[in-house]
């Protein structure tokens, strides 16, 4: 095994070759070239293949948005120094044997937005070092044993939004010091018991925005040591303790959007050392009070359907009794509707028979089977545990009838409807949850969700869709969350959301759509989630949304923030806009949404500059700002975010001199996770913001506070001078 002596020696040879062969650095005429930073931009050059012309000694390499199409094996021999490469939205399609070999200071590599579709064996060979693999954004849909065999300092694994339908066995084995690996925003049924094997640091996984239909309990079981789980938007359907998780570290668990309609008093009772549970915008009318989980500090129990009544009193009991602070509004009896669980009193919580008389407990469980329950339609299963039916992958053209009535979740994933006619679903007016992905439905008709009073998760995603009417969804006016996402939509279908009121999270990811119009979605009152990221969107109207709390933008072409747009969002948290080509942040740019704004998303998008008063108005209650993959030199000061809890400024070529002093004088008084690093002077390159207190004590020194400009230019001039020395060599 490497050890960090045996690190010490290679990267030696780096430093020393670096500093010799300076003079050696010649730029290619298509690229734009860094010499200090031995960086190579060589971006949206229509390149069919790597220059060979680019200096030996480079470290940074950007290719991203050329036509590669291919990498061919140890094309990238001859520039053995890289530390960074991006190759991100090149068309690459496959990943040949040894093609990043000769690579062994490689520490991070960017593979997003390509075609690729299969993870070959041998493909990731020849980088011992890496610490950063992304992968997003591709249409994996095979990982081979052993992959990432050589790859034992790996800390990030990023295959989100990829088509990955299973995982098998030790597939990431080999990754000993992984900390994160991101699977979202897949197509995962589940992953085999071993799939998880060999991953002994792992800290936080992301399984949400998947098809599991329950927890995978054998391939978590591996990871002794995780802190953090997502498993949000699986279409789960209930969790017992046979089924459960066994995570004795494990702090954070997000089940958000799952479909869930009934939950074991015992589920969570071999975690811990759970902190907070999140099980937001289920299907649960009430919950036991549960077992075993002593640290508990929050339970998020708001978007569910809560019934307060004699059921619900053990719950909020126990709450209580252990200072469990409870997320979560009544929605029956009608009398405490919109009130807190977690307030009302002990006589608010009652259960009487219908002309009265004494109260009765009245046990939470799954909904009594039907008595006339139907057999279960041929080529299909049918379970009268769970009251999941599934007829998945079966490659039916009709969609089949006779169903049990007690059914509330069922799969038709996989099959090749290419309609889905008028009362396709008689009889099941329990359904909760509805499953049509990966299809080539082109056609709802009138009436085709016909009797789904119940239903709250209609998943279209992965079909042929273009339209989609209010008479297609009128028989579901309890439909909470609509998954159109990787269709062919070219405007937002406005006409549903009139159909729709209670209507929460429409997801519209990977569509063609041009110009977002929020007026068109002003119909949807109830609606919080809005997703059209990776959509051709570079223009944004206004339009009044007083509930959205989420709009997730990222990925689109939008040339700079759409202030105007965010007018009419009063109540927006959450905003996206990484991955499209802003620039620069104008002044007051977030004013509109300052009030309630948290989390700003704008990695990777290119910026150059911000303004000073870019992020006015923000300073109260902004909780997150995410601002890596950029070109900031810069930051302007950020005295006034007293509620900041991450700030993410990697992968950006700082300049640490008088003009960053204010940030690293509020860094270095923060307990801040994330990442600022100086890329110079050179004397400053490599150390953090927050720690260079010997690099910005020249700021301080030359205070004059009857000129502060000029007192600012002759202290960056004496930070040069100092530089150029200490580069020289002399003291």
């Amino acid at each position: 095994m490497w050890n960090y002596l045996s690190l010490l020696l290679l990267m030696g040879p780096l430093q020393a070759s670096s500093e010799k062969l300076s003079s050696l650095f010649h730029c290619p005429q298509i690229c734009t070239c860094d010499n200090s930073k031995r960086s190579v931009l060589c971006q949206n050059q229509n390149l069919t293949k790597v220059p060979t012309s680019i200096p030996e000694m480079t470290r940074k390499l950007d290719l991203q948005g050329n036509v590669l199409k291919m990498i061919p094996p140890r094309v990238f021999q001859p520039f053995p120094y890289l530390t960074h490469l991006d190759l991100q939205n090149c068309q690459l399609k496959t990943l040949q044997k040894g093609s990043f070999r000769g690579l062994l200071y490689l520490s991070h590599l960017n593979l997003a937005s390509n075609n690729i579709s299969v993870l070959h064996r041998g493909a990731l060979d020849g980088l011992l070092l890496l610490r950063h693999l992304v992968l997003e954004h591709n249409q994996l849909k095979e990982i081979q044993p052993g992959t990432f065999r050589g790859l034992p300092y790996l800390n990030l694994l990023n295959l989100a939004h990829n088509s990955l339908d299973s995982v098998p066995d030790v597939a990431f084995q080999g990754l000993l010091s992984a900390w994160w690996l991101r699977l979202s925003h897949n197509a995962l049924d589940r992953l085999a018991p071993e799939s998880l094997a060999g991953l002994p640091g792992l800290r936080r996984l992301s399984l949400d925005h998947n098809e599991l239909r329950a927890l995978p309990w054998e391939a978590l079981a591996h990871l002794r040591g995780l802190a953090h789980l997502d498993l949000g938007h699986n279409p789960l359907g209930r969790l017992g303790r046979e089924e459960g998780l066994a995570l004795p570290e494990l702090r954070y668990l997000a089940l958000d959007g799952a479909s869930l309609q009934t939950v074991d008093a015992d589920a969570f009772s071999r975690c811990p050392q759970l902190y907070t549970v999140d099980l937001r915008d289920n299907q649960l009318r009430t919950l036991p009070s549960l077992r075993g989980l002593g640290r508990l500090h929050k339970l998020n129990l708001s978007g569910n359907p809560l019934r307060c009544d004699c059921a619900a009193r053990p719950l909020r009991d126990w709450a209580v009794r252990n200072w469990v602070m409870m997320d979560g509004r009544c929605k029956e009896p009608a009398l405490l509707r919109g009130e807190a669980l977690e307030s009302l009193r002990e006589e608010d919580l009652l259960c009487r028979r219908p002309g009265g008389g004494r109260e009765q407990q009245e046990p939470a469980g799954a909904p009594e089977e039907d008595a006339a329950a139907k057999p279960c339609p041929p080529a299909c299963t049918c379970s009268s545990f769970s009251n999941h039916s599934s007829c998945e992958n079966r490659g039916l053209w009709l969609i089949p009838s006779g169903f049990p009535n007690s059914t509330r979740l069922l799969d038709l994933n996989w099959n090749s409807f290419t309609s889905v006619p008028r009362g396709s679903f008689p009889g099941l007016g329990r359904l909760v949850s509805l499953h049509l992905q990966h299809g080539r439905i082109s056609q709802l008709a009138p009436g085709a969700l016909g009797g789904l009073g119940q239903l709250a998760y209609l998943y279209l995603s992965d079909n042929r869709l273009s339209e989609l009417g209010a008479a297609a969804v009128r028989g579901a006016p309890r439909l909470r969350f609509l998954y159109l996402d990787r269709n062919r939509f070219t405007h937002v279908p406005r006409d549903v959301l009139w159909a729709l009121p209670m209507l929460v999270g429409l997801h519209l990811e990977y569509n063609a759509l041009q110009h977002l119009a929020l007026r068109d979605l002003a119909a949807g009152p109830s609606l919080r989630w809005l997703h059209v990221t990776a959509n051709n969107v570079s223009r944004v109207s206004p339009g009044p949304l007083p509930n959205l709390e989420g709009l997730y933008m990222g990925g689109n072409q939008l040339p700079a923030v759409p202030t105007g747009a965010l007018e009419g969002l009063p109540a927006l948290r959450e905003l996206e806009l990484s991955g499209n080509p802003l620039g620069g942040l104008p002044e007051r740019a977030f004013v509109p949404v300052a009030k309630s704004l948290q989390h700003l998303y704008l990695n990777n998008t290119g910026l150059q500059q911000i303004s000073p008063g870019a992020f006015a108005g923000l300073e109260p209650g902004l909780r997150s700002l995410y601002l890596e993959k950029n070109q900031l030199q810069t930051l302007p000061a950020m005295d006034g975010f007293s509620q900041l809890e991450v700030i993410n400024l990697r992968e950006n070529p700082l300049r640490c001199d008088c003009q960053l002093f204010p940030l690293h004088r509020w860094l270095a008084g923060q307990n801040l996770p994330g990442e600022a690093t100086c890329k110079s002077p050179p004397s400053a390159q490599g150390q953090k913001v927050k720690d260079a207190a010997a690099i910005f004590e020249i700021c301080e020194e030359g205070k004059d506070p009857q000129n502060p400009s000029t007192s600012q230019r002759e202290a960056n001039k004496t930070l040069v001078q100092r530089s150029q020395l200490q580069s020289s060599g002399r003291p």
